[in-house]
């Protein structure tokens, strides 16, 4: 180390070009880290900018699920906050290659999740999953991927009747779930429960979040003891019971026209979530006499389902399409038939055969991920 003097009549002293040497140094390391910092935003920017391309090229839906060992995206056991449903490892299930498959599209690739980058982007921001229980899964899914990236940032919990919210303190990121069965509303009235088709007055806590991802289906055929509502009800008429599809395709219409009456485009993003399947039948796919998922180790290979899509895929799709303001649809449907492997069976906090709700890690991660492919490309 050298201390500095004074320059002396006939030039530097020793210590003085010491000092000097040390000063244009620093100078020069300092504009190294600049360059490579600045290098470092425009390789993201340029990775941005390439997959952008891509994706206008490429349906990121049509693929194939190919194993890879550098899979899963984080180790479950390391996620405090997985509910006993979806927790298939810590309750026993003992074959671990559904965990080391990833969605490899046809004609790009996806890019991989970046929690830290996920979490910049949205700084400041509010992410609003609306749904039910499938969207628990998907919710609690990207909780575990941005806590696995940031292991060591300030979370703050919170929960209230119908909203439970993860914030990222460091970032500023709240993530929230609000839980609706059927997007629209439900009322007790002196005739019973009442599901109204064309009501949707809890709309207004969807208000003034940065990013919204619906989804809903799971309840519309439910009957008997497990249908939460008495009645349903469109206009002054009121019915015993209508035909599934047709109540779901009115209820759907009524969210589609909150969306273009209540969303503004530059401000807030909106996606639906494609429908979720379950694997009860194996005529399904090909293996008449199977009920269930409980041995199913492996994904269907190929990229087609042999049943092809549920009919309320196709009315989300024709929905969809009648809406005057931007929705994407994250179309997961076909990718997650093909994964009947990825059901948490009878591994779950309850031990009862679930073939609906998905193992996490797992099936959810690639949602969340193609979700983070959305968001950078949109």
């Amino acid at each position: 180390m050298c201390i500095c003097v004074a320059r002396t009549e006939m030039g530097f002293g020793s210590r003085s070009l010491c000092c000097f040497l040390v000063a244009v140094s620093v100078i020069m390391i300092a504009c190294i880290c600049s360059a490579d910092e600045l290098a470092g935003h425009v390789n993201k920017s340029t990775s941005t900018m390439k997959w952008k391309d891509k994706q206008r090229k490429c349906n990121v839906f049509e693929g194939q699920w190919v194993y890879d060992d550098s899979y899963p995206l984080y180790n479950s056991s390391a996620c405090p906050y997985i509910r006993k449903e979806f927790d298939c490892l810590k309750y026993g299930r003992p074959d671990h290659r559904y965990l080391h498959y990833k969605w490899q599209p046809k004609e790009c690739d996806l890019p991989r999740f970046d929690g830290e980058d996920f979490l910049r982007r949205f700084k400041g921001k509010k992410i609003m999953f609306i749904g039910d229980s499938v969207s628990l899964n998907h919710w609690q899914s990207l909780i575990c991927l941005l806590h696995a990236a940031v292991p060591l940032s300030n979370i703050i919990q919170e929960t209230n009747s119908s909203i439970s919210t993860f914030t990222f303190q460091d970032y500023e990121v709240s993530v929230m779930l609000y839980h609706s069965l059927y997007l629209v509303d439900i009322e007790m009235e002196q005739i019973g429960r009442v599901l109204k088709l064309d009501s949707l007055k809890n709309g207004k806590t969807w208000k003034q979040v940065d990013v919204l991802i619906f989804n809903t289906w799971l309840w519309w055929y439910r009957r008997g003891i497990s249908q939460p509502w008495d009645y349903i009800q469109e206009g002054d008429k009121i019915y015993k019971d209508m035909d599934r599809m047709v109540a779901f395709r009115k209820g759907l219409m009524t969210w589609a026209n909150w969306v273009d009456s209540n969303v503004n485009p530059k401000s807030t993003r909106v996606f639906f979530q494609g429908i979720s399947p379950s694997h009860y039948n194996g005529r399904e796919w090909n293996e008449p006499g199977v009920t269930n998922c409980s041995k199913e180790s492996e994904p269907i290979s190929g990229e087609t389902y042999p049943s092809g899509l549920p009919p309320a895929a196709i009315v989300v799709e024709e929905v969809l399409k009648g809406i005057s303001k931007p929705v994407y649809l994250l179309d997961i449907t076909t990718l997650s038939q093909l994964r009947k492997d990825a059901h948490p069976s009878s591994y779950n906090g309850f031990k009862g055969m679930d073939c609906t709700h998905w193992c996490i890690a797992g099936l959810p991660d690639t949602w969340n991920q193609l979700l983070y492919a959305a968001l950078i490309s949109l």
